[in-house]
């Protein structure tokens, strides 16, 4: 019955939340996430495809506190996968939460993360939250309508705010004028 647990709830994504084929491919790609209960992930592959979504790792009515988390590693284990590898990872680093419930749901996130990563040596790096707005906006303290106008007028069509900063950030972390190249 626990294993039953793990199953995967179905993404949130603007397409059918699915990893095209050509993601099987031997060639790393890079990963990009907005961490928290529902995390906006995009991802580039070796080829410079970008697809993007959500996935919500809410735990259930029967689950305990530590479900989401071990939800949140399998699934990044897919995506490894299914990628054909991970060259890196970026996440947006938030340094101000909302509430004690959401520091704490982040922290959750952020630590399971960088042990996964650690585990496969596979480089990850923290930006903040004012580096992806002005670089997606011009402005640092852009709101979520705005960071979802940004992204849509470069050709993607985000079901969120969150799968937009997703997309933010991968831009910003694989495009020349963005933080990495």
């Amino acid at each position: 019955m626990a294993l039953a647990t793990l199953t995967a709830p179905p993404p949130l994504a603007s397409g059918d939340g699915t990893i095209p084929l050509h993601a099987a491919l031997a060639h790393r790609s890079v990963l990009a996430l907005d961490l928290g209960t529902i995390t906006g992930w995009a991802i580039r592959f070796h080829d410079g495809v970008i697809t993007s979504g959500t996935m919500r790792f809410t735990p259930s009515r029967f689950e305990s506190g530590g479900m989401p988390y071990l939800r949140f590693r399998h699934w990044l284990g897919d995506v490894a996968r299914l990628a054909g590898g991970l060259e890196r990872i970026v996440f947006e680093e938030v340094r101000r939460h909302a509430g004690t419930d959401a520091a704490h749901i982040y922290g959750g996130f952020l630590a399971h993360l960088a042990a996964w990563c650690e585990e496969r040596r596979i480089a990850y790096e923290g930006v903040p939250v004012g580096t992806i707005k002005r670089f997606a906006t011009g402005r640092g303290n852009a709101d979520k309508a705005a960071m979802i106008a940004a992204i849509e007028a470069r050709g993607f069509t985000p079901a969120d705010d969150n799968e937009a900063d997703a997309i933010a950030l991968l831009l910003w972390a694989t495009e020349a004028q963005g933080g990495r190249a």
